[in-house]
């Protein structure tokens, strides 16, 4: 099983810190997902994690190498798609790829296969021999993409590789990136956080160089005010017409519940209704409105707003 490890991670550029004593593992079968504001220092990681930038201090471990001792065989066992995806423009993506396999010392039958099989996987056959340049960027990130997988690597470093590609590529991207992660180490930048949902299965988040959150996507989603809040909608009609605020009173004093919200328009009235802590508050939200015969036309319950709390931590650096 391979793993990266970063330990006590920093990066200095003059005066500035860009990366602060950031430390995180991450084992064959995770993809976690870096989340920060632009200028977190997340592609400096990245560049730091692949030897293509070194770190003023700390230590990476990838597959077993010291990065800064073995820079070489560690290497050998990255894949790297780098921010912007720079390729060379003049060559063609068949062209591309036979170069990169040969740089990965792949040769002969094998090499052919590889690319080939590569660029069906990640639908590039229809311009494999266009020139590099006439491409549009959806298709150039997948050129990126292809070299970066090319030679099969047990660590696979993504930055933003969704960027560019329309909603049914972001879909096939994704579905990829999910079935590499069955036997790999994956690292991947974005700042989609549907796409830390869908994809990632844990999200470490850093603000000015500083890592300030790493959990699970529904662990993250756990810490917003917004988590197991319960919407209710009732139509308003016959007796229930013009009770909103003895509505909301009455659901305010059921055991557990904390702040209630509502807003009244076109006969129906709706109830933001918040836990007073973590415990869940759905059920005795139902039954109290069965017993109350409220004809109820929503009841659902929310996992929380991982974008509240990404701009929480982001914001405040707590």
């Amino acid at each position: 099983m391979s793993q990266v490890k970063v330990q006590n991670l920093r990066k200095r550029f003059g005066a500035l810190t860009a990366v602060d004593s950031i430390s995180f593992t991450v084992r064959t079968g995770e993809v976690l997902g870096f989340l920060g504001p632009n200028g977190a220092g997340k592609s400096t990681t990245m560049k730091m994690i692949t030897g293509f930038l070194a770190p003023s201090g700390g230590a990476i471990e990838v597959a077993g190498f010291d990065v800064g001792e073995q820079p070489v065989e560690a290497r050998r066992t990255i894949g790297y798609l780098p921010e912007g995806a720079p390729l060379y423009p003049d060559m063609t993506p068949a062209g591309l790829l036979d170069f990169v396999a040969g740089c990965r010392g792949l040769g002969g039958a094998e090499r052919e296969q590889r690319v080939r099989e590569t660029a069906a996987r990640v639908n590039l056959d229809s311009v494999m021999f266009q020139r590099i340049e006439t491409l549009s960027k959806g298709y150039k990130r997948r050129v990126g993409m292809a070299q970066a997988i090319l030679h099969d690597p047990a660590v696979l470093i993504l930055d933003e590789p969704t960027d560019g590609l329309d909603p049914t590529q972001k879909i096939e991207m994704r579905r990829l990136i999910r079935n590499m992660s069955r036997d790999k180490v994956i690292i991947l930048s974005t700042h989609i956080l549907e796409e830390v949902q869908s994809v990632c299965t844990r999200a470490i988040i850093i603000s000015d160089g500083k890592l300030v959150a790493n959990d699970t996507p529904a662990g993250l989603e756990a810490r917003s005010r917004l988590h197991n809040q319960v919407i209710l909608r009732i139509r308003m009609d016959g007796a229930q017409a013009g009770e909103e605020s003895a509505m909301a009173a009455a659901l305010r004093a059921l055991p557990g519940v904390g702040e209630v919200k509502s807003a009244a328009a076109g006969g129906e009235a709706e109830f933001c209704i918040g836990a007073k802590g973590s415990a869940g508050i759905m059920d005795d939200v139902a039954r109290f409105a069965h017993g109350q015969s409220w004809p109820v036309m929503e009841l659902s319950r929310r996992r929380g707003s991982l974008e509240e709390v990404f701009t929480a931590l982001t914001r405040s650096g707590e």
